[in-house]
This record gives C-alpha cells, sequence and structure tokens, in this order.
C-alpha cells in the first residue's frame, strides 16, 4: 500500500530533553489514520515537524514519496490542517476570513463554491456574522473550512472535536467518512476520545514520552477477541481455589485481594462460561466488567 507519510528515526530535542525519541511510523495513503497519546507525548511535536513547521534533530520524513526537507513547498500545497486552536480575525465575519484565505492561496472560489464549503461543515446561515460572535465550537467548524479550502489530498487535524457537543461530533465523524470515502482523502485525526477513533480510523499509532508504543490495524488492536476483564467476587479466596488448575487461571493477569478483584484476559465470547462456572462453584459474582486492551492501555498512559 502506498504511503502518504512515512517518518523514520525521528527525534526532536529540546536541550536536554527529548521529546521525539526515533520515532518511526507510517500512514497509509487513502487512510483514517488514529494518532494517539497522552499530553506531552510528543503529538504535536511530531505534526509540527511534518508541517515543517519546526526541525527535526534527526530522522527522515517523507510525504507523498518525497522529502520533505527537499519538496517543502509542493508537499505543504497538497495539506489541509488543524493544529490546536485556529485563529481568525474575529471582527470579519466567517465568509470574509474565507475569502482572505482563497485569496491569499491563489484561488478563484465562486458563491457556489463558498455555499458548498459552508455547507460542508455546518456554517451556512451563520457565514455572515462575525467570528468574535462564534463560540468555540463553530470557531473549530470554521477552522475546518479553511483547513478544506485549497481540496487537499491529506488533511491533519489535531483534537478537532475540542468544543464540539454530541451532534457536532457525530457530523465531524459524518464528514471525515465522506472526504475519505467520497473524496479519497487521507486523514490524520489526533484525538483523546478513543470511541471517535474506533469509530473512524483504519489504523493507529500510540505514542508516550515520545516513542512509539503500539501500531496497527483499529479492527485487529481493538478486536474483541482480546479483552481485559475485571470480576469482582464475593469470596476472594474460595473464587481463587476453585480457579487454580482449570483452563481459566491461564488467563488470570492480576489478583487484587483486597478489592476481591480478579482480571482476565479473554475474548468476549467466553465471558458468559466464565460466569456460569463461578456461578456453578458457588461463588458469587458481583460484578463483571470488561474493556479492550487498548482501551484500558490508552487510560492509564492518558492518566499517568
Amino acid at each position: 500500500m502506498a504511503k502518504a507519510v512515512q517518518l523514520e528515526n525521528l527525534t526532536k530535542k529540546f536541550g536536554d530533553f527529548t521529546a521525539v525519541d526515533s520515532l518511526s511510523f507510517s500512514v497509509p495513503q487513502g487512510s483514517i489514520f488514529g494518532f494517539l497519546g497522552p499530553n506531552g507525548s510528543g503529538k504535536s511535536t511530531t505534526l509540527r515537524m511534518m508541517l515543517s513547521l519546526i526541525k527535526p534533530t534527526s530522522g527522515h520524513i517523507e510525504l507523498f514519496g518525497s522529502s520533505l526537507e527537499l519538496e517543502r513547498r509542493s508537499i505543504m500545497s497538497k495539506i489541509g490542517v488543524i493544529i490546536e486552536k485556529p485563529d481568525f480575525y474575529t471582527y470579519l465575519s466567517a465568509l470574509d476570513n474565507l475569502k482572505l484565505f482563497a485569496r491569499a492561496g491563489g484561488l478563484d472560489f465562486t458563491k457556489k463554491d463558498y455555499d458548498a464549503l459552508l455547507t460542508k461543515v455546518g456554517l451556512k446561515g451563520r457565514e455572515k456574522d462575525k467570528v468574535k460572535t462564534y463560540s468555540h465550537g463553530m470557531k473549530q467548524r470554521l477552522g475546518l473550512a479553511q483547513a478544506l479550502i485549497h481540496d487537499p489530498q491529506f488533511i491533519i487535524l489535531d483534537e478537532p472535536n475540542t468544543g464540539l457537543d454530541p451532534l457536532g461530533i457525530i457530523e465531524l465523524r459524518e464528514l471525515m467518512l465522506d472526504l475519505n470515502k467520497k473524496e479519497g482523502k487521507t486523514i490524520l485525526f489526533s484525538s483523546h476520545i478513543l470511541s471517535e477513533v474506533e469509530a473512524v480510523c483504519d489504523h493507529l499509532v500510540v505514542i508516550d514520552k515520545g516513542k512509539k508504543v503500539v501500531e496497527g490495524v483499529v479492527k485487529d488492536l481493538l478486536s474483541n477477541e482480546d479483552l481485559l476483564v475485571d470480576v469482582e467476587v464475593g469470596n476472594f479466596q474460595n473464587a481463587m481455589s476453585f480457579l487454580e488448575g482449570t483452563e481459566w487461571a491461564a488467563d488470570i493477569v492480576e489478583k487484587q485481594e483486597i478489592e476481591s478483584s480478579i482480571k482476565f484476559n479473554l475474548s468476549k465470547n467466553r465471558l458468559a462460561s466464565l460466569n456460569a462456572f463461578l456461578v456453578q462453584k458457588g461463588v458469587d459474582v458481583m460484578g463483571m466488567e470488561y474493556r479492550k486492551r487498548l482501551e484500558e492501555y490508552f487510560l492509564k498512559i492518558t492518566n499517568n
């Protein structure tokens, strides 16, 4: 599969501090790619290097098969981006802001073109209002319009859900899927909302402390075949004695006697069998919760 982005041993140091440490991953062309990590993980630094806003200390970046260092101007013309908080001329209307962006990019836009773009991001009808009257969510929508105005091949969305209400999140999800499936655009989607990443992304990478932790296909990494199951039992010692020597013992990954909790690594279709086994042995099952392994890991690193 062709690569829209290829990072090889990318490193960025600020004095003695290493923000990104020998990071390598690739974004398949035509995919929606999830880019995950907690605050301070190096995500923003990586994105800034990909956009040529800061230079890497070492390593190599290719976009569309070309070196960013050698083909910067050509590459940047193919990218649309929202990174952190989009900025506008707040004393102007949304439409006037878009006209300035179009003029700066040498685009010859008609009223029909602006109407289509504003409709796409959900701002039609409010385009003549001054941006200073906009909510944060509406400014995010205008940022999307700015990112899409030159019809880019590759779109980078850094926490675009910020400030959006539940309907806005759903509309953004549908817009990303339309841009990808109907228009063939490659999207890099950075978000803390794992459920949204799962809903739209084909591939993902998780980084922490500047290093890659995991990379792969979403349907495999978030599979129901690999769940972390937390079972709270009424009598911990009895439960453990019944489990020892059975097929379930090999699936235990953690035991917490104080909390009467036993954690298993199981597939979803085995949950009912585990519950039936414990009940048959007279063990009171007080509760059973499960998470996908990547979700459990992601929650841990985002709370560290």
